[in-house]
């Protein structure tokens, strides 16, 4: 039997994104829309300077799993680099495509039971997306 896609730890993580308020001060942000859901996301991205990640802000409108990405984004995310996080998100992308394991992200593993749902993975995808973007790169494809 296969885990309920939306369960206790998925909400307490959608409601985490609440720890991460927009960062006016950031010196970069990104806002993105996953255009099968129609999911939105605005996101402060703090940079130290040899480019790592310092801190995250978010305004996320989006499913329970769209929220509990950006969570996970947001958590851990700093000290990591652009490379790291475009990594991650190909990742993610290949997992839900069939092609590799899970990524390596932590509490991604909450995320599985939405590999079996095409229609959420954009949402699950778009805070990785609106990282990369604020790094100024266009997200992947």
């Amino acid at each position: 039997m296969s885990a309920p896609l939306y369960n206790r730890d998925i909400l307490a993580l959608a409601v985490a994104t609440a720890d991460f308020p927009l960062r006016p001060e950031a010196p970069r942000r990104a806002s993105q829309r996953a255009p099968l859901c129609g999911s939105r996301i605005l996101l402060d991205l703090d940079t130290e300077a040899d480019g790592r990640v310092r801190g995250v802000g978010l305004h996320v409108e989006a499913c329970a799993l769209g929220q509990a990405s950006a969570a996970l984004l947001a958590r851990h995310a700093p000290g990591r680099s652009r490379d790291e996080i475009r990594a991650a998100r190909d990742a993610i992308a290949g997992w839900f495509a069939g092609e590799g394991d899970a990524p390596d992200w932590p509490g991604f593993d909450l995320l599985a039971p939405a590999q079996a749902y095409p229609a959420r993975h954009g949402a699950i995808l778009l805070p990785f997306d609106a990282a990369i973007a604020a790094f100024g790169e266009g997200a992947a494809d």
